[in-house]
């Protein structure tokens, strides 16, 4: 795949914080689509017909960011619309809750060593205790007089370390109507607790909620375990996939008479994914209660398995060592060995990946992977039915510039190459990091969000363009 393809970036709104989602949804009782874009620290703003104003601003709820010299994973993470907002008014957020500051789940960053197996399983004891923040999926109602209002709390989440907590993480799914939350493996690196592969654990998982379900249950509890969960609760959810390291979102594309889904894992040390499956069958959390308590087997045929932390995309998951020889070389040794063996032949194989040292000259070293979307609009030529996907920012490029690229659906799930998108705007002098890629319902418009520094406290640095 050597197609170029550029395009140009159209500003829609600039000076705002650091955009987290950007999507696009019709309001109660209008005739045009306006698009929404959230931010890291809380606001949520409304940009119709070019004039943008604030539609919500829940910075007061959320928790203080960037203590640890400005950079940081938590905040306003989710915003999704009911599909029929436009009659109800319904839509969802996902952010980090203010005052839930813990200590965090280990004293030190984790660094696996397999010359030292006990480092490979520890385990995550005193929950209640050492975590680091509390997540919290909320429905809100528009009401008639524009007002937002809180309605109901359907989840609240133990998270153990600041990191890989998702971002876009909520999306409905046009296929069940579902609300889809995506959730990363819960931070630190390497997964210290395997959380991502345990089916009991809320962490590392792509999880349906049912809103139509009726729960309003008061002072709903912070857990970490699905086993945790009122009974009310656990009825309204399915996991559809796990082995998630950290993820930004997913996306449907209509495909004939079926829905492809999309989705990214940010990568550890060397490779980003982008994955894509049409066929799932959920587990329902209660069966994944009642096999635990029975002590029986849990049947996963049909779940989605990513391959985390045995794998890192198409690569058994690696950690990287000087070598004492020779400091300029690097060892790659496979970190968890038994693990990338014991996942090899259930997990999906990603679609494309890329890399975070690539030499190639139409390719580039990346760092994270931000958003993916799929397009289906004819006015960009060369990307119609294409998955775009973003890169927060390509190494050795001063001043930073993130990354732009695409690549294709193939039906037959067979790996494919990616193509790298040249983008006809300037930038100037200020850095650009890729942080956010949207869509309207349709998919026939893309937007980019971009920030001027990597830290969530440099503020007002974000712009939001249309790729055109």
């Amino acid at each position: 795949m050597n197609n170029k393809v550029a395009v140009n970036l159209r500003p829609i709104i600039s000076n705002i914080n650091l955009p987290t989602v950007v999507k696009a949804a019709m309001l109660p009782g209008d005739s045009v689509e306006s698009i929404f874009v959230a931010t890291q620290p809380g606001e949520i703003f409304n940009i119709r017909n070019g004039q943008a104003r604030l539609f919500l601003d829940i910075r007061q709820r959320i928790i203080r960011l960037g203590q640890n010299g400005g950079y940081d994973e938590r905040g306003l993470l989710g915003l999704a619309f009911n599909p029929n907002f436009y009659y109800n008014g319904l839509f969802y957020l996902h952010y980090s809750l203010a005052g839930s500051q813990g200590p965090g789940a280990l004293p030190s960053s984790f660094r696996p060593n397999p010359c030292e197996p006990q480092t490979l399983n520890l385990r995550w004891t005193n929950r209640e205790t050492r975590y680091d923040h509390i997540d919290t999926v909320e429905e809100w109602v528009l009401q008639a007089t524009g007002q937002a209002q809180r309605r109901r709390t359907l989840l609240n989440l133990r998270r153990p370390f600041m990191n890989h907590n998702g971002v876009n993480s909520l999306n409905f799914s046009p296929e069940t109507g579902r609300l889809v939350l995506t959730t990363g493996d819960g931070g630190s690196g390497y997964d210290p607790f395997n959380l991502s592969q345990n089916m009991m654990e809320v962490a590392g998982k792509i999880i349906e909620i049912d809103v139509n379900a009726d729960t309003s249950i008061n002072n709903l509890p912070a857990v970490t375990r699905f086993d945790e969960l009122p009974q009310a609760t656990q009825r309204t959810l399915a996991v559809i996939a796990k082995g998630v390291r950290n993820i930004p979102g997913i996306a449907f594309q209509g495909y004939f008479d079926q829905y492809i889904k999309y989705v990214g894992n940010v990568g550890q040390d060397l490779v980003e994914s982008v994955y894509s499956f049409a066929y799932y069958k959920p587990i329902p959390v209660t069966e994944i209660v009642s096999a635990s308590a029975q002590n029986r087997p849990l049947d996963q045929t049909g779940l989605v398995n990513f391959g985390w932390r045995g794998w890192e995309g198409d690569l058994p998951t690696p950690i990287i060592n000087p070598c004492l020889s020779n400091p300029s070389m690097v060892e790659e040794t496979i970190a968890y060995y038994m693990e990338a063996i014991s996942t090899a032949t259930k997990r999906t194989l990603p679609l494309t990946c890329y890399y975070h040292m690539d030499p190639r000259p139409d390719k580039f070293s990346g760092t994270a992977l931000t958003g993916v979307q799929p397009y289906m609009s004819n006015e960009i030529p060369g990307l119609t039915g294409c998955i775009l996907f973003i890169d927060f920012v390509k190494k050795g490029e001063s001043p930073a510039r993130g990354a732009l690229a695409y690549t294709k659906v193939r039906t037959e799930c067979r790996q494919n190459d990616y193509s790298l998108i040249e983008i006809n705007y300037d930038f100037g002098p200020q850095s650009a990091y890729f942080v956010s890629l949207g869509t309207n319902p349709a998919h026939s418009k893309l937007y980019l969000g971009v920030y001027g520094s990597p830290n969530v406290t440099d503020y007002n640095q974000g712009t939001v363009f249309e790729i055109v």
